[in-house]
């Protein structure tokens, strides 16, 4: 990422040629010309996903396993290591390590909850407020703080 921008500013702010960047960074023209169209590195996106012909006919079993783990308590629920253990050992499973841990780690992403609500009892509010604007007024509840249950406003 540091080349990018050294390479962007030697181009646009010096008035350096593309040539003379891409010999003074040890770079090929055509990566100078690239780096110019865009102002930050382009990230790389999958157009397809990866095939694995080896763990399909395994999938249900992972899925089965996955899904089973969730009644067990956490230190009790399979690793990526010990189910492709068991896919050797009881299903005759040939493929790598790799695969198996890769689609482990993505099933578990997939059954994750992204989204929490937050609800907050109506008439209630919590605030912490800094100590320069901080004025307790006598009478007044005004906003409690959560933790010294003193008034301010």
């Amino acid at each position: 990422m540091e080349i990018y921008g050294r390479v962007l500013r030697a181009v646009r702010v010096e008035g350096w040629s593309q040539r003379a960047v891409a010999r003074e960074f040890g770079l090929s023209r055509d990566t100078v010309r690239k780096m110019l169209q865009y102002a930050v590195p382009p990230g790389y996106q999958r157009q397809q996903p990866i095939k694995r012909p080896k763990l399909w006919p395994w999938l249900g079993v992972i899925d089965a396993i996955l899904s089973g783990d969730k009644q067990r308590p956490a230190k009790q629920r399979h690793t990526a290591k010990r189910i492709f253990d068991r896919l050797k050992d009881e299903h005759q499973f040939t493929g790598g390590y790799t695969i198996v841990k890769d689609n482990v780690r993505s099933a578990t992403l997939r059954g994750q909850e992204m989204f929490v609500p937050l609800t907050h009892p109506s008439g209630e509010a919590q605030a912490d407020f800094p100590p320069q604007q901080r004025r307790p007024i006598a009478g007044d509840p005004g906003l409690r703080r959560g933790h010294s249950r003193d008034c301010w406003r």
